[in-house]
């Protein structure tokens, strides 16, 4: 994200495994097709993944970017992960959300993100609006080559804060996003706004 999150890829939001892969990712144009979970990779398996892919300069190249909204391919992550290479334009995010029970990671390719992060362990279900107390927040500048791994209800943003340079990431998941809850920030009020399912993205 992203993303497809970035991870959640739609072009108005986003998008981002077994053994690791030994070779670049290759696109794939599977969509959404359901998978058994079994033992995946770890998160360290999928930032290697990660940042691998964001080495490819081919695979790089190959995405196409636009300059209003974010673009994205899915590519085939190791273990049966769920991976996404996506652009993102200058001044384009995700909004606040999370990967559900997904562990992730993320590296950024080309250009620079930003990371918003909670360092707080949000109940799972059952609340509407939360208060979050002071010394949560976290922030992060992820520049080419720069990457980061999150265990499950991971809540961020990601955000290309430039105003004139594109940026590119790629992301992986395990288990496939099984679902996506968004949010709504004021001051330290969040606030759930919807839970989106892989139909809703892909």
């Amino acid at each position: 994200m992203s993303s497809p999150s970035p991870a959640v890829p739609t072009a108005a939001s986003v998008p981002s495994p077994a053994a690791p892969a030994t070779a670049a990712p290759a696109v794939s144009a599977r969509v959404g097709s359901a998978r058994a979970v079994s033992a995946g990779p770890t998160v360290a398996e999928l930032l290697d993944f990660v940042r691998r892919a964001a080495e490819d300069e081919a695979l790089i190249a190959s995405l196409p970017l636009d300059p209003e909204g974010r673009t994205w391919v899915r590519l085939d992550g190791p273990g049966g992960s769920e991976a996404w290479l996506i652009g993102w334009p200058p001044g384009t995010g995700t909004g606040w959300h999370d990967h559900a029970d997904s562990v992730g990671a993320f590296t950024t390719a080309s250009g620079t993100l930003k990371e918003h992060s909670l360092a707080v362990r949000l109940p799972t279900d059952g609340w509407k609006t939360l208060e979050l107390n002071e010394g949560v927040d976290r922030s992060r500048e992820l520049a080419a080559g720069q990457g980061r791994a999150f265990g499950q209800n991971h809540v961020h943003e990601v955000l290309n804060e430039s105003d004139s340079v594109h940026a590119v990431s790629v992301h992986a998941y395990y288990p496939p996003l099984p679902r996506i809850r968004r949010f709504s920030r004021t001051g330290a009020v969040l606030r759930l706004e919807q839970t989106e399912s892989p139909e809703d993205w892909q």
